[in-house]
C-alpha cells in the first residue's frame, strides 16, 4: 500500500512540477513589464479555452510539451487571451480581451500573435511580428513556423 501511495504523489508531483514550467500571463500589462525585463516578446494567444476544439488541440499537440516549454521559455512571454463561453472571467479581463481582438483583428480561434509592446505617455503601442494559428504536425512543425516569425524581428 505504501508503494502505491509513494507511486501515485511521485506522479502528481511530476505532473504539478511540469504545469509550473509555463508562466501564461493573462493581463497584457505585466506582460509587456516582463517583456520589457526579459527584452522577449509577446505570445498572444487567442483561445477559446472551453469550446474551441482547436485551440484545445493545439494546446495538447504542442503547448504542453517539454519542447514547446523549453522554446518559449528562451524566447517569448506567454500571454493567454481567453473567450471562453463557461468560465467566468473578471470585467476588467473581459474587457482587455476584446480589445485586443479588436485591435489584432482576430476572427478565429486560435490566433497566436508574436508581438513587440511598449508603453510611451500611457498608451500601448504595438509591433506586429507575424502570426499563426493551428499546425500540423506536433510541435515540431509549430515552432518551426514560429522560429520563422521570431527570426524577421
Amino acid at each position: 500500500m505504501k508503494k502505491i501511495v509513494f507511486t501515485l504523489l511521485l506522479v502528481l508531483g511530476s505532473m504539478t512540477i511540469e504545469a509550473q514550467e509555463l508562466t501564461w500571463h493573462t493581463d497584457i500589462n505585466k506582460a509587456m513589464e516582463v517583456s520589457k525585463k526579459t527584452k522577449k516578446p509577446l505570445f498572444l494567444f487567442f483561445t477559446g479555452s472551453d469550446w474551441c476544439g482547436w485551440c484545445i488541440r493545439l494546446q495538447k499537440e504542442v503547448f504542453r510539451t517539454p519542447e514547446f516549454t523549453k522554446w518559449a521559455n528562451e524566447n517569448v512571454v506567454l500571454v493567454e487571451l481567453d473567450y471562453p463561453r463557461k468560465t467566468p472571467q473578471t470585467p476588467e479581463i473581459v474587457k482587455q480581451n476584446q480589445e485586443l481582438q479588436q485591435t489584432f483583428a482576430v476572427q478565429g480561434y486560435p490566433t497566436v500573435w508574436f508581438v513587440n509592446g511598449t508603453k510611451k505617455d500611457g498608451k500601448v503601442n504595438f509591433e506586429q511580428l507575424g502570426k499563426t494559428g493551428y499546425v500540423a504536425g506536433g510541435p515540431t512543425a509549430w515552432l518551426a513556423v514560429a522560429d520563422n516569425i521570431l527570426k524577421k524581428k
